[in-house]
């Protein structure tokens, strides 16, 4: 029987949590009672300590700071590299402003990050895009998480993360195939040198409720062993008629020092996501007349038997030996196993213009899912002395394999709709019985990669590298066969920098990326991959007294060896290679503290994206957008922390696909207010009104359907720390 056949996931995440708790009992015990830690915590009541890792970091920690910025990035290259010294546009979401804003989510995350769009199509599928293309990629730690369909199925709690990092442009010596938009590397909070403890319980519009816990420290008298337990869960109602979500998360991770240079790391995270009457599609914006359809900002276009449920468990080992003062090296592996359930209603035309009804033309699905990943990741990282310079250096290896099941059975609708604005969810509901799986295809790739940071001259710093890929993916997804092979697939990058003084340096950038095909040209054989390279000249600055970073960054990136088709042959279609979308901009960032207390990150963006003809495509992406968030900590009240978050994009729109003229969504701007006060060590209160304009707007436009985003809402929180 199908691993999916007549289930649903449970209905209360928190109750899973404890459930779940079990595989990560041993780790949570060990802290919660350690002899050690209970002794630390009654000597440091109320203290907070920053992070301290000994053994390789990716980059600074966040967490315990109210900084908006990290010291230093690895996503890019694996090297440990300044933002100066990255010939790349790179930003970081801190834990900072996870917290002072509620980013509870990726989405969240990713709307406050400058040059990356967040389309939110319908309530529990998401696309996100940057520099005109959909991001294909996602990190964890460092190492690669190939990402299906360019889609995240709900949402990615970040109880679990120290911050978020993206590199915007083609990513391929990291990524290894994908789109060249940006890569999103998500940092995992590890175990903390000393006790900490926190609680933090939230209650907002909508009946949303939130609770978190966080327990940290070492595990033994000598803190040779170190712990962390992550939990979360919240439960909510939404603007939205008739949704209703849940979510879990538990993280538990665990790291011993085997010796001076040995540290041996474990993890495993487990979440949950459970939505009721969620939107598959969503609303139609125009009416058979080719009118706009205007809808109340709560209208959904969900019955009330509809729901997308799914649990991921993503687990991981690493071994870190240190061989010198200078080198180490690395071992990581990763298991993901995500799993989907859903019942689905998608509404496939407009309503009468003239009475507002729909008329029977809607696709009821059950569509259930199993993606499994392993990713193993071995490289060694250290200075080299050559030339009378030291230069940083890393090579490694790193292989995975992902398999992608997926199911949709489909009924017939039996009803016409009433005006969406009018209706309470009633549909009758189809047996679908249990799916099989037809649609199982594998993909799985290995490469071999190395990059250095070269130390050229005295003001003259290079940064290149190279990676080398080999493709097999064998099945079948909806009828479409997966089978491709690529060997010996080179990815090169190279980066110049210039330092004109000690504060202020110019880069040049080139980048690269592929794509795998599975059509086929005349002759019979696979076309090429896509080839995405992206070209980029900047100036990165320390600023505010070294306070802060500023970056200006001008770029293009063009699309190459794109499938088009070229006619029949014996009944079979023929494609052929041709040039694809090209885009090219301008961004400019700042993050930092730019005065004593006053933290800020900011960006704009201006991009133009042309498909092969020279017109403008993929318009349902702003052409010019800001993205701003700041806090203040004034010096006269140090428990008092003010903030605000600034979201804006122009006009967009989109050609309609059953009906002539455009759908617009005219330019706006969201903007979200913070404050929080530190009663005393261990209590702090927080208040967050988002959208205080009530601003009323389109969450995408990239399908020919979409949703209103919320209106004005309201979270209070409280934090205890111990």
């Amino acid at each position: 029987m199908s691993p999916f056949a007549s289930r649903r996931v449970g209905a209360d995440p928190l109750a899973q949590a404890v459930r779940r708790a079990i595989g990560l009992a041993t780790c949570g015990s060990l802290i919660l009672g350690s002899p050690t830690l209970l002794a630390q915590q009654s000597e440091s009541a109320g203290e907070l300590q920053t992070v301290t890792v000994e053994a390789e970091a990716l980059s600074l920690v966040t967490e315990g700071s109210d900084d908006y910025r990290v010291a230093q990035t690895s996503t890019a290259t694996k090297l440990d590299l300044t933002p100066r010294e990255t010939p790349q546009s790179v930003s970081t979401v801190t834990r900072a402003q996870i917290e002072d804003f509620n980013l509870d989510t990726l989405n969240d995350v990713l709307e406050t990050t400058p040059g990356v769009t967040v389309e939110r199509l319908e309530t529990d599928r998401t696309y996100f895009t940057s520099r005109g293309f959909e991001i294909s990629n996602l990190q964890v730690d460092g190492l690669r998480l190939p990402m299906p369909y360019n889609n995240v199925h709900g949402d990615i709690d970040t109880a679990v993360y120290d911050r978020v990092e993206v590199v915007r442009g083609a990513t391929g010596l990291m990524s290894g195939s994908g789109n060249p938009a940006a890569t999103v590397n998500f940092i995992r909070k590890r175990p903390t040198a000393t006790p900490h403890a926190s609680v933090t319980g939230s209650l907002g519009s909508n009946d949303h409720r939130r609770l978190a816990l966080d327990v940290s420290g070492p595990l033994d008298d000598e803190g040779r062993v170190r712990g962390r337990l992550v939990a979360a869960g919240q439960d909510g109602d939404s603007y939205l008629d008739r949704l209703h979500r849940e979510r879990g998360v538990l993280y538990g991770v665990m790291e011993a020092d085997l010796s001076d240079s040995t540290q041996l790391a474990l993890g495993h995270t487990w979440q949950q996501n459970n939505t009721d009457s969620n939107m598959w599609g969503a609303l139609p914006l125009y009416d058979s007349a080719g009118n706009p359809t205007d809808y109340d900002r709560s209208t959904s276009s969900a019955p009330d038997w509809s729901y997308w449920n799914g649990e991921t468990q993503r687990s991981f080992v690493e071994l870190t030996q240190r061989l010198s003062d200078d080198w180490s090296i690395k071992g990581t592996v990763t298991h993901l196993d995500m799993v989907s359930d859903t019942k689905l209603f998608y509404i496939g035309t407009v309503p009468d213009a003239d009475t507002g009804r729909i008329p029977n033309s809607f696709y009821l699905s059950k569509y259930d899912r199993h993606l499994e990943q392993w990713v193993a990741d071995l490289h060694a990282k250290g200075n080299v002395e050559a030339f009378g310079r030291t230069h940083q250096l890393v090579v490694g290896s790193d292989w995975s394999q992902s398999r992608n099941q997926q199911s949709s059975l489909y009924a017939a609708a039996s009803e016409d709709l009433p005006p969406l604005d009018d209706w309470d969810g009633d549909y009758p509901e189809p047996d679908f019985g249990d799916p099989d799986f037809v649609n199982d295809a594998t993909v799985k790739e290995r490469s071999l990669y190395g990059a250095g940071k070269l130390d050229l001259a005295e003001r003259w710093t290079a940064v290149v590298g190279a990676r080398m890929s080999w493709l097999d993916a064998v099945g079948d997804q909806y009828g479409s066969s997966q089978d491709t092979t690529l060997d010996n697939e080179l990815t090169p990058y190279a980066g110049l920098i210039y330092d004109i003084d000690d504060q202020a340096s110019l880069y040049a950038s080139y980048t690269e990326i592929f794509s795998p095909q599975t059509e086929m040209d005349r002759s019979g054989q696979y076309l090429d991959p896509i080839e995405g390279a992206s070209y980029e000249l900047g100036l990165k600055a320390d600023v505010f007294n070294g306070g802060a970073d500023a970056a200006l960054a001008v770029f293009r990136t063009d699309q190459a060896n794109v499938a088009q088709t070229d006619g029949k042959i014996n009944g079979r279609d023929v494609y052929k290679a041709a040039d694809g979308i090209t885009s090219e901009g301008l961004e400019m960032t700042l993050a930092g503290e730019l005065a004593p207390g006053w933290q800020s990150s900011a960006g704009y963006t201006y991009l133009e994206v042309e498909d092969a003809e020279g017109e403008a495509t993929n318009t349902y992406i702003p052409r010019h957008q800001v993205r701003a968030t700041t806090s203040y900590r004034p010096a006269s009240l140090d428990a008092l922390k003010v903030g605000a978050r600034l979201r804006w994009q122009d006009d967009i729109e989109r050609e309609r696909d059953n009906a002539d003229g455009k759908t617009r969504q005219d330019a706006y701007a969201l903007v979200d207010l913070m404050a929080s006060y530190d009663f005393n060590d261990s209590l702090t209160g927080s208040l967050n009104v988002n959208n205080v304009t009530d601003e009323k707007y389109l969450t995408s436009l990239k399908w020919d359907q979409g949703f209103y985003g919320a209106p004005r809402h309201v979270m209070a929180n409280l934090t205890w720390n111990y």
